[in-house]
């Protein structure tokens, strides 16, 4: 048995939930060590080149939603790497009666697009005379876009976003848990529309800059990210595997693993889980039965992603866009493509074309599953149909991920709560994942934040952190 290493905190994965919260630490003078299973930190998070091409295995953008994230790149010396999509990107796609039609993203599109029936814009104009939904309720997002807005607009619409979100089935889905804006505007404000036309109202009046909810990236990809705040964190461990995590009496947390066939034991005041939910319950058997009963009940999405590398003759579409997302009921064998070289800049070599595509998720769990040849096959034929491809692809790279994304089910927000329970009668525990607070790259960047702050005062050390 190696010799015990003290510290204040021990964060048990380091994909980028770990790495934000373990960094937000660091600044704030916590001595913090990250231990992850894998050979490298940075989680799912990953991008590769091959042959003049740049794609992404995991998440291909991010959206700027608050002034966090853009701290946070500054406070790690890369927002000078940052890019933003290309203008010529800003056209979505959806595929409906099997061809690509632009989906309107605002009013007046929205009332001259072909893609939407008169009948389904008249019954839109009906939703600010629709009651909301009791407080506290846990409707599906199915069930309440149906109730609001119609059944076209959850067909069309809000199905393929979820699908291209959550890789999800809108009839599962639990909107205070997945969507919880679109759950607090119709209770605040009885009506989607009318909360949208107040935040705009506030957003005019407010002063000092706001977040652009613009998408962006990095020059060499998502990857640049995770890479800097391992480096900016003075301990990360990599090829660690945590077997076991116990509470002393005394309040102490100890962290039993083993790495190359050595034991190797943590001891520390606090305890950051930050691993998927299956590897969070299976920790928290002993300390915790009932949050892991819960976490173990939390479903993921399979998920698998090709990036694809065509000739541009060989494509008929022009792909002036940032992509197409396909509703559940084209009936179609994929759930969405990224026109990734048309969003950025440097994604492909000269004359070719990069795109980026996703199989499988709820709504065809078995498909990531079968063979690279049988995902290609497929592939192709879509991209045939939809956009045109007269030929193979110069080349594809397939990857799979058995649990890609965590499902907010209904239910999710109970089963959460068991984690609330856990967390309050543990102190120093914490559970910090993209099944808790959102999935996206800034939710995750955001919730670390509120955690680093939360741990922080728990070991003593709630200066404010450092300013850059």
């Amino acid at each position: 048995m190696s010799a015990a290493r003290d510290c204040d905190v021990v964060v048990i994965g380091g994909g980028l939930s770990g790495l934000a919260t373990a960094f937000a630490l660091t600044r704030r003078g916590v001595a913090v060590e990250v231990l992850e299973a894998a050979p490298r930190a940075g989680g799912v998070i990953a991008s590769r080149q091959r042959d003049g091409a740049l794609f992404e295995t995991g998440p291909n953008s991010a959206v700027d939603h608050s002034p966090q994230i853009g701290e946070l790149l500054a406070a790690l010396g890369i927002a000078s790497e940052r890019i933003a999509t290309n203008p010529r990107a800003a056209t979505r796609y959806i595929v409906r009666d099997g061809k690509l039609m632009p989906l309107p993203m605002s009013p007046p599109a929205f009332i001259a697009s072909p893609a939407f029936s008169w009948r389904a814009k008249l019954r839109v104009a009906r939703e600010p005379f629709i009651a909301p939904a009791p407080p506290d309720s846990d409707e599906s997002v199915a069930a309440f876009v149906e109730r609001r807005l119609g059944r076209e607009l959850l067909d069309y619409a809000v199905d393929p976003f979820v699908a291209g979100v959550y890789a999800g089935d809108p009839e599962r889905l639990s909107l205070p848990a997945a969507f919880p804006r679109l759950s607090a505007l119709e209770q605040r404000y009885g009506s989607l529309i009318r909360g949208q036309l107040k935040a705009a109202r506030v957003r005019t009046d407010a002063s000092g800059p706001a977040p652009s909810r613009a998408s962006f990236s990095f020059r060499r990809g998502m990857q640049t990210l995770t890479d800097a705040l391992a480096r900016a964190i003075p301990s990360v461990s990599t090829g660690v595997a945590v077997e076991r995590v116990v509470r002393e009496l005394s309040g102490t947390f100890v962290v039993s693993a083993r790495r190359d066939g050595e034991s190797i034991e943590r001891r520390a005041r606090a305890v950051v889980l930050a691993v998927p939910a299956d590897a969070a319950a299976m920790l928290l058997g002993e300390l915790a039965p009932g949050a892991a009963q819960a976490l173990a009940a939390i479903e993921y999405a399979p998920v698998a992603t090709i990036a694809t590398v065509y000739r541009r003759a060989d494509i008929g579409h022009p792909l002036d866009g940032f992509g197409c997302l396909v509703p559940k009921r084209e009936r179609r064998q994929f759930l969405g493509t990224l026109f990734s070289s048309s969003l950025f800049d440097g994604r492909a070599p000269p004359g070719c074309v990069l795109l980026t595509s996703f199989l499988g998720g709820m709504r065809q769990p078995e498909l990531p599953a079968k063979s690279d040849a049988v995902l290609e096959q497929v592939l192709q034929a879509e991209h045939a149909m939809l956009l045109g491809a007269r030929a193979a692809p110069v080349w594809s790279e397939i990857t799979r991920w058995p649990r890609a994304i965590p499902q907010y089910t209904l239910g999710h927000r109970a089963r959460l709560a068991e984690l609330d329970v856990a967390e309050g009668e543990l102190p120093g525990l914490y559970v910090r994942a993209n099944y808790r607070r959102g999935i996206s790259v800034g939710d995750c960047i955001i919730a670390a934040s509120a955690t680093a702050e939360s741990i922080a005062g728990y070991v003593g050390k709630e200066k404010p952190a450092r300013k850059e």
